[in-house]
């Protein structure tokens, strides 16, 4: 006969077996193996003076922080991510939501729109790359044909300083704004219908219906698409190589680039890791804010 001591042990042995967590083993080590290795090896890598040169690394302790944060050039590319953030997320979220509207409104051809809009999601960054390189060629390229025909005169869309930037940005809309679409037109097709039975009943209009209806229903996902973004724009890196390689004079490399310049090009691993770190925990930082915001507006 067994004690009362030894059936709470065994309920925990038998909670720990559990199905659910055996058809979860296969993700724990996936994820061991694929993120909590590397994470742990870039920390112990951002102590050392890691590099691609043969010899051994060393531990220096603090002293890539130290530098890094004395860098004014990872400074500089962090501008630039968080001003490409700041300049792309908005559009993002608002010309997904319109483009959303747009097909739940019953325009005709509703198939063609959503091909339309979500196909260039589908793009590899490759292909994105090289479409809109040409689309912005000072000679013959799209964009500077129409500002021809307009009387407006050419633009430099990649080697002005003060353009290139707003034109990877438009280049990222145009790739990435279908799956916000996407998003917006689930969560536009959720909304019950009898609220808008109610409000035309009631004598409300089209854009009492909007303003009223559609956007509060819309609040949630908006928050969710908009710390998506947020996360996703941080994150640049391949649409700004392809189109810029950082370029003009350096006026449009994200982190995410100086990090991959620090570590493969000028051959400083560990450094590169200390960046990355720095980087992360802002990244870490702004994803918590965005959380707790989240949270308040859920209570």
């Amino acid at each position: 006969m067994s004690s009362p001591l030894a059936r709470p042990r065994a309920l925990a042995v038998r909670r720990l077996f559990s199905p659910g967590l055996l058809f979860a083993l296969p993700f724990l080590a996936l994820f061991a193996v694929f993120m909590l290795w590397p994470l742990g090896q870039g920390l112990w890598m951002s102590v050392t003076d890691a590099s691609l040169s043969a010899h051994a690394p060393s531990f220096i302790g603090a002293d890539n922080f130290t530098e890094a944060f004395k860098d004014a050039e990872m400074w500089r590319a962090l501008g630039h991510t968080v001003w490409f953030t700041a300049i792309s997320t908005v559009p993002l979220v608002v010309v997904a939501l319109g483009m959303a509207l747009l097909v739940h409104t019953g325009l005709p051809g509703q198939w063609v729109w959503r091909l339309a809009f979500f196909a260039p999601y589908l793009l590899p960054v490759g292909v994105v790359g090289l479409l809109w390189l040409w689309l912005y060629q000072p000679d013959l390229g799209l964009y500077n044909h129409l500002l021809d025909k307009l009387g407006l005169g050419r633009l430099a869309w990649l080697s002005d300083e003060s353009v290139a930037m707003w034109a990877i940005a438009l280049t990222t809309l145009w790739w990435t704004v279908g799956f916000n679409f996407l998003l917006y037109l689930a969560a536009l097709q959720s909304i019950p219908d009898p609220l808008y039975e109610a409000a035309a009943i009631d004598g409300a209009g089209a854009w009492r219906r909007l303003w009223s209806i559609t956007l509060p229903q819309l609040s949630r996902i908006t928050l969710v698409i908009t710390v998506l973004q947020i996360l996703a724009s941080l994150k640049v890196f391949d649409q700004v190589y392809l189109l810029t390689k950082g370029g003009p004079n350096n006026s449009t490399r994200p982190v995410v680039e100086y990090v991959y310049d620090v570590g493969f090009t000028g051959y400083r691993l560990g450094y590169a890791s200390a960046i990355s770190y720095i980087f992360f925990a802002l990244v870490v930082l702004a994803s918590a804010v965005q959380f707790a915001v989240l949270r308040r507006r859920e209570k």
